[in-house]
């Protein structure tokens, strides 16, 4: 993982904002990279100041849309063969099979559920366009799931810098609880901070 992170801090570094948005993208056809690193090391290149905010975000969330996006028209137009062909891979197979499970047993709010598992999201969107799903509602349940996905690793990046890839480890082996409880200690320490900040500016002020 170590060795991921240095490397998508190259990448990152020398091509920018494009190369996030193009990883992420990419990322629908199995890249091996994670995704939640990719977000995550946009908001650590942020946080030290190689990065605009702004740009890296936008960076990041167009390219998860992106990728929701291809993997719900490829689903549309070229289901079976491709499914056949992610059926090949002993892993991807579990994880077609993990995602027809979801959707059999939670219906269309699988696509929100999905974003706990990693591969099982990008296989989900190819079986809900298979099963006949308009793009307009896959479009109002997927995006904002994904901004929000988006938006925590973005935060988790920023706040816990070189740690992110242990991070990243643990979310992806203990589970999506894991990313629930550093986010809320992540908003604790934000308000935290913040309080601390404007209590040192009101003194500042007074003296």
């Amino acid at each position: 993982m170590l060795m991921e992170i240095n490397l998508l801090m190259s990448i990152i570094e020398q091509y920018g904002y494009l190369a996030i948005f193009f990883l992420l993208w990419l990322g629908i056809v199995g890249l091996p990279i994670p995704d939640e690193l990719v977000v995550a090391t946009g908001g650590f290149l942020v946080s030290i100041g190689l990065l605009d905010p702004v740009y890296s975000f936008l960076a990041g969330y167009l390219g998860v849309a992106s990728g929701l996006t291809i993997g719900f028209l490829l689903g549309k137009f070229f289901g079976k063969p491709i499914l056949q062909w992610l059926s090949k891979s002993e892993k991807m197979r579990h994880a077609v099979e993990r995602s027809t499970e979801l959707l059999r047993k939670y219906g269309t709010s699988a696509l929100c559920i999905s974003y706990l598992f990693p591969v099982v999201r990008h296989v989900v969107p190819y079986l809900v366009a298979m099963g006949g799903m308009t793009y307009r509602r896959y479009a109002l349940l997927s995006y904002p799931i994904g901004l929000v996905w988006t938006i925590a690793f973005y935060l988790l990046g920023y706040v816990f810098g070189n740690h992110v890839e242990a991070i990243v480890v643990m979310i992806r082996h203990y589970g999506f609880y894991t990313l629930l409880v550093l986010v809320a200690l992540l908003v604790i320490g934000l308000v935290i901070r913040k309080y601390v900040m404007g209590n040192r500016a009101y003194r500042a002020k007074g003296e």
